[in-house]
C-alpha cells in the first residue's frame, strides 16, 4: 500500500510539492469551429403591446437586439463515431421604436427565435464516474447526484448579435416563416419579454436580419500532465480604501477612459443607417 500513495491515473510518477509535473483534472477541446451567421428575414414576435403600436405607426426602427438565452445540444451522427452534431438555439430579445404621430414615438419589445447546426469531433469514450460525497454514505442507498459521464459538452461563445435590416410586412396571411417555433420557446424565456406574446395575428409583422459572430468547441473531461511551480505570494501590498467622505479623491484615482473617446480609432459600426428605416420618423417604413 505504500508504494501505491504516489501513483496516479494519469500515469505521473512521484509525486511531490515544489517544482515538477503534477496531474490535474480538466475539460479537454477536442474540435472546435468558428462562423458568422446570416439570419435573413427571421420573424420578430410582438406583445400586444407592440401590437397595438406597430398596427398605428408610420414607421419602425430597431433599437437593440441583445441575447436572451441559447439552448445547446449534442447529439452522436450516425455512422460516423466520435463526430456529434451540435444544435443551437439563440432567443433573441429585440427592441423597436415607432413614430405613431408627428414628433412622437413609441418603443415596444419583441422576441426572435435563431437555429444553428454544426457537427464536430467529440472523441469516443463511455466511462461512468462516481464521486464521494458527505450525502453519499455507506447505508445510503441509491443516490444518483454522484454519477457522471465523460461525454462531450458543447460551449458557444457568441456577441450580441447585430441588425442588418427591419422590414415591415402589411399581409393578412397568419403566421409567415412558420409558427413551430414558437412552441418551443421555454417559459423562462417568454417571460423575460415581461408580456405574453401574441402568435396569430392579421396585423402588420416584423421580419428582421440578424448576424452573428460564434465560436463553438466540443469539450471532454480529461487528465492532463502538466509543469507546476511554487505558489509565489504577491509582491503588491494592498492599498487601503479612500475615504468615502472625499468622493472626489477616489475619482481621482479612476484612470481616465482614453478608448471610449477614440472615435474616429474605431471600425465603423456597420448597424449606421441599416436595418432602421433611416433612423428617423421622416423615412420612409420598412
Amino acid at each position: 500500500m505504500q508504494d501505491n500513495r504516489n501513483a496516479t491515473f494519469c500515469g505521473a510518477g512521484n509525486q511531490t510539492l515544489g517544482n515538477g509535473t503534477v496531474c490535474i483534472d480538466t475539460k479537454r477541446v477536442l474540435d472546435s469551429c468558428r462562423d458568422r451567421d446570416c439570419y435573413e428575414d427571421t420573424r420578430v414576435y410582438l406583445t400586444c403591446t407592440g401590437e397595438e403600436i406597430l398596427a398605428n405607426s408610420s414607421n419602425v426602427r430597431t433599437r437593440s437586439a441583445k441575447l436572451l438565452w441559447a439552448y445547446v445540444g449534442v447529439d452522436e451522427v450516425p455512422f460516423n463515431c466520435g463526430f456529434y452534431q451540435v444544435k443551437i438555439r439563440y432567443y433573441i430579445e429585440v427592441e423597436f421604436e415607432a413614430c405613431v404621430a408627428v414628433g412622437r414615438s413609441q418603443c415596444f419589445k419583441g422576441l426572435a427565435a435563431l437555429e444553428k447546426e454544426v457537427i464536430l469531433y467529440g472523441g469516443e469514450g463511455r466511462a461512468v464516474t462516481f464521486t464521494s460525497s458527505p450525502t453519499n454514505t455507506y447505508c445510503g442507498g441509491c443516490n444518483m447526484n454522484n454519477v457522471g459521464t465523460n461525454d462531450p459538452v458543447a460551449v458557444v461563445e457568441t456577441v450580441e448579435p447585430i441588425v442588418l435590416g427591419t422590414k415591415v410586412l402589411d399581409c393578412s396571411c397568419p403566421c409567415p416563416c412558420g409558427c413551430a417555433e414558437y412552441a418551443e420557446i421555454p417559459d423562462g424565456v417568454r417571460n423575460c419579454i415581461g408580456e405574453e406574446l401574441v402568435l396569430n395575428t392579421n396585423g402588420p409583422k416584423i421580419l428582421v436580419s440578424f448576424g452573428i459572430f460564434s465560436v463553438i468547441r466540443i469539450e471532454r473531461p480529461a487528465q492532463l500532465l502538466v509543469h507546476a511551480t511554487d505558489y509565489s505570494v504577491p509582491d503588491k501590498e494592498c492599498t487601503d480604501a479612500t475615504n468615502n467622505d472625499n468622493p472626489c479623491s477616489l475619482f481621482r484615482t479612476i484612470a481616465f477612459p482614453i478608448a471610449q473617446f477614440r472615435g474616429t480609432d474605431t471600425t465603423p459600426d456597420i448597424n449606421c443607417g441599416k436595418g432602421n428605416g433611416g433612423g428617423s420618423c421622416g423615412c420612409g417604413r420598412g
